[in-house]
């Protein structure tokens, strides 16, 4: 359902997501990342993130499901941006940070906990896992997209069979324009050392 949207509308998304302003974030997740380090920007959309952290000198991995936003993130990136879903990545070395930024939420309840299990293993123990939901309880379907959204206590229980700790979580307005009034969980996860 959402990949279906995100291929009729990459052109429209990419150019209300593309110029976003996400240094609030960034400055929470980046002093987490060793300098040099392998970010995987898992659902990457327009490539926005992927560029800012390679910029910085971090190695970035990116994908997304979507072939016209893989096209648009090759583009903007200057990466080259895998065309795949979350179950199906996998990366030679495992990453030091994954960056899931309003991706993951467009995963069934039912399969999310078995996704972030698999980007998990994608990644080194210690590692630092960012994703993001908008806020709340419940699935939903919005303009043909599936939503999946999370509050605290929805996190914690999601987490429970996974090996992942919070180091950080908390709320945020959406940073588009226009859009401050929509909440979104952010939240910083470490992989438990094996």
């Amino acid at each position: 359902m959402s990949l279906d949207y995100y291929q009729q509308q990459a052109e429209q998304f990419y150019q209300s997501t593309v110029t976003v302003d996400m240094t609030p974030l960034y400055e929470r997740f980046l002093p987490r990342v060793p300098a040099g380090g392998h970010i995987v920007d898992a659902g990457c959309g327009s490539g926005r993130d992927s560029l800012h952290f390679s910029r910085l000198g971090y190695r970035v991995t990116a994908f997304d499901a979507s072939p016209a936003l893989v096209q648009l993130a090759r583009a903007h990136s200057g990466l080259p941006v895998v065309q795949c879903r979350f179950e199906d990545f996998s990366t030679s070395a495992p990453a030091d940070a994954i960056w899931a930024c309003a991706s993951l939420l467009h995963v069934p309840l039912a399969e999310l906990a078995a996704v972030m299990a698999h980007l998990t293993t994608q990644l080194k123990p210690g590692g630092v896992f960012y994703c993001s939901f908008k806020y709340g309880r419940g699935e939903s379907s919005r303009e043909g997209r599936h939503f999946t959204n999370l509050d605290e206590s929805g996190l914690k229980q999601l987490l429970q069979a996974l090996p992942l700790n919070i180091a950080e979580q908390w709320q945020t307005g959406d940073l588009r324009p226009g859009r401050e009034q929509e909440r979104w969980l952010n939240a910083l996860l470490v992989k438990v050392a094996e």
